[in-house]
């Protein structure tokens, strides 16, 4: 089955963990909002979110077609994905301990989001300034550490591994987990330098997942989008000080 991943162009954004998981399975898909094929591309994407496509349409990208089925939101599409890519154990237990972390990803991605736009997506950052040094005072005090010492925690006590997040190997929640050190290197340079000493256990499985096959092969080609002032991920050095 060939998937369809419906993501606005240009950018990483959230729709870079679901890329991450397609290309570590070796999954056939096609990235659709950036697509130079015929049907595809930007309009493809508002297609289905103004009801054009279905009855039933998503929010907001992300979202995945894949046969007749279209599931949205970055961990639903992953609880889907998974299974079929071979990148969580069998087990539910494991599945639904999985997913919970890639929710716990989800309110960090928010959080550093939020960073950037304290106020809402709708202002320019230039508009909230003020208010982003605030919040980006608390994040790299606060949040950005407590996040990642619960992760390397995590690591720590699994009872079946000591690389992974999940059960004897690679998962997609460790895929995701690398995509937030990228990202937040990309935002953070020198909170994260200061910090990834006391995370040494989630800078391995970075490290590791940078070195597989699959993943490198990906990052070096022109299907990796950079990260830029326009994503997810932003850096404005005002606010990494």
């Amino acid at each position: 089955m060939r998937y369809e991943l419906y993501y606005w162009p240009e950018i990483p954004g959230r729709g870079e963990f679901i890329r991450l998981a397609l290309e570590a399975g070796g999954a056939d898909y096609i990235d659709v909002g950036n697509s130079t094929e015929p049907g595809y591309g930007i309009e493809a994407v508002t297609h289905w979110i103004d009801g054009t496509m279905t009855d039933y349409p998503p929010l907001a990208p992300p979202f995945l077609k894949a046969g007749k089925e279209v599931i949205s939101h970055v961990a639903g599409i992953l609880l889907y994905l998974a299974p079929r890519l071979k990148l969580i154990n069998d087990d539910k237990v494991y599945q639904y301990w999985a997913h919970s972390l890639q929710l716990t990803i989800t309110d960090f991605v928010a959080e550093a989001h939020d960073v950037h736009h304290p106020l809402g997506p709708e202002l320019y950052f230039e508009d909230q300034q003020d208010v982003a040094v605030r919040r980006a005072r608390n994040f790299i005090d606060n949040r950005l550490p407590k996040f990642f010492h619960y992760f390397e925690c995590i690591i720590d006590k699994n009872p079946d591994s000591s690389m992974y997040l999940v059960g004897k190997r690679l998962s997609y929640v460790d895929l995701s987990l690398f995509h937030m050190v990228q990202g937040l290197r990309y935002a953070f340079p020198n909170a994260m330098a200061a910090l990834e000493s006391e995370i040494p256990k989630v800078i391995a499985l970075h490290d590791h997942v940078l070195d597989m096959p699959l993943i490198s092969e990906y990052l070096a080609s022109e299907r990796r989008l950079p990260f830029s002032e326009k994503g997810l991920f932003r850096h404005y050095p005002i606010l990494d000080q």
